[in-house]
C-alpha cells in the first residue's frame, strides 16, 4: 500500500470517528463532568425525599439532604451515581435542611460509601414526639459522635464556607433573615393573594434554607419550609428578590409554595423533587402553571394526585407514571447566567438564561 493510499484510509477513519463523536455529543456531553468554570447541580430521585448535589467550578461539593434510610441503600447508591457523573470522590459539605426521615435518613449509608468533610444543620431536633424523626436524628448524632466529621450550625445571614458559590442562609431553626438581601426589599404585592395559615409545629418550619448565587444566577432551596414561614420571610417586603432556579419546597406539597413566595421571586425554572405518591399537590401544580414568568416546571415524577390535567408535558418529567428507574435532572450553569437542564430519561437538554 502506498503512502498516499494509507493516508486516505487514515483520513476516512478519522472523519468517521469525528462524525460519531458529533452524534454522541448531545447524549454524553451533559452527563460527563462539567467543563471548567461550570456549576453542576444534580436533582437526585430519592422517591419523595430530597437530595440535591452541587459541584462548584473549584471542585468543592455541597449535598443538600440524603434521602431515606434502608431500601437496600437505594438513595446512597443514587447519590454515589451522581457523584461519579460529577467526577468527585468525596463530598465536602452535607447540609441537612431538617430531621424528617426523608431528608436525614440516608446519612449512615452515605458516610459508609463516600468520604464526607463537614455536616451543616440547624441545631437540635425539636420534634421529639415523632418516633421516626427522633430515630433519624439519633442515627445522625451517632455519625457525628464518631469525631470523623466537622460540624457547622449556621444562623440566618451566615455565609457557608463552600468555595465557588456564595451560599447565604435565609432560614434556620425557625428563624429568618431580617434584612433584605441584595436585589430584595420591594413591597410584595402577592402577600394579599396568599391566605394566612396556622404556624407549623414540625421540623419542616425549622428548615435550613439557602440562597445560592453563582455569577448572575440565583438558586433557592428552602427544604420543607412551610407556608406560614414563607409569609413571614416574604411579607410585607420580598427579602429575597428574584430567583432564577427554585428547588420547589416540600416536594410540591400544598403546605408550602404560597403565591407570596413563588410569584414574588419569579423563578425562570422550578425543579420539583416529588414522587408519584408524595408531593406534586394539585394546588401547587396550579400555582406554578399560573405563574406568568415561569418558563418551565420540571417534575422528578409524574404526580398521581395531579393526574392528566395538572401534570406537565412528559418531556419535563424524569420518571413517568408507574415507573421507578431513578432518573434525575442535571443543571449545568455558567456565571454569565446561562444554564441548561437535562433530563436523564430522555437525554434532552433545554437552555435558559437568568433574569436581568
Amino acid at each position: 500500500m502506498s503512502g498516499h493510499d494509507l493516508w486516505r484510509r487514515l483520513r476516512a477513519v478519522l472523519l468517521a470517528f469525528a462524525g460519531l463523536t458529533m452524534l454522541l455529543a448531545p447524549i454524553a456531553g451533559w452527563a460527563a463532568a462539567a467543563a471548567k468554570g461550570k456549576l453542576q447541580i444534580y436533582v437526585i430521585d430519592v422517591e419523595g425525599g430530597q437530595s440535591t448535589l452541587f459541584v462548584t467550578p473549584t471542585g468543592q461539593s455541597l449535598l443538600i439532604d440524603t434521602g431515606w434510610p434502608d431500601h437496600n441503600g437505594r438513595d446512597a447508591g443514587r447519590i454515589m451515581a451522581a457523584a461519579h457523573q460529577a467526577g468527585i470522590s468525596r463530598i465536602d459539605y452535607v447540609l441537612l435542611t431538617h430531621y424528617h426521615v426523608d431528608h436525614v435518613g440516608g446519612v449512615p449509608q452515605l458516610v459508609a460509601r463516600i468520604p464526607v468533610g463537614t455536616f451543616i444543620d440547624h441545631g437540635p431536633n425539636r420534634e421529639t414526639a415523632d418516633a421516626a424523626t427522633e430515630h433519624g436524628w439519633e442515627a445522625y448524632q451517632k455519625v457525628l459522635a464518631t469525631g470523623k466529621f466537622k460540624h457547622i450550625t449556621p444562623k440566618p445571614g451566615d455565609v457557608l464556607p463552600v468555595t465557588g458559590i456564595h451560599a447565604v442562609v435565609v432560614s434556620a431553626d425557625g428563624n429568618l433573615i431580617q434584612t433584605p438581601l441584595p436585589g430584595g426589599g420591594e413591597k410584595n404585592a402577592y402577600c394579599a393573594q396568599s391566605e394566612t395559615r396556622p404556624a407549623d409545629r414540625t421540623e419542616n418550619a425549622r428548615s435550613l434554607g439557602t440562597l445560592i448565587t453563582f455569577g448572575k444566577l440565583k438558586i433557592l432551596d428552602l427544604g420543607d419550609l412551610t407556608w406560614d414561614k414563607e409569609m413571614r420571610l416574604m411579607c410585607p417586603v420580598n427579602r429575597l428578590g428574584h430567583v432564577d432556579i427554585l428547588i420547589v419546597s416540600h416536594h410540591g406539597w400544598y403546605q408550602s409554595s404560597s403565591p407570596a413566595l413563588v410569584d414574588a421571586i419569579t423563578p425562570v425554572v422550578a425543579l420539583m423533587d416529588n414522587s408519584e405518591i408524595k408531593g406534586g399537590s394539585t394546588p401547587t401544580l396550579e400555582t406554578f402553571q399560573k405563574d406568568p414568568g415561569l418558563q418551565a416546571l420540571w417534575q422528578l415524577h409524574y404526580s398521581g394526585e395531579g393526574g392528566v390535567q395538572h401534570n406537565i408535558a412528559p418531556e419535563y418529567i424524569a420518571n413517568l407514571k408507574g415507573t421507578d428507574p431513578g432518573n434525575y435532572f442535571k443543571v449545568t450553569a455558567s456565571n454569565d447566567g446561562s444554564f441548561t437542564v437535562a433530563n436523564s430519561r430522555t437525554h434532552q437538554v433545554k437552555a435558559y438564561r437568568a433574569r436581568k
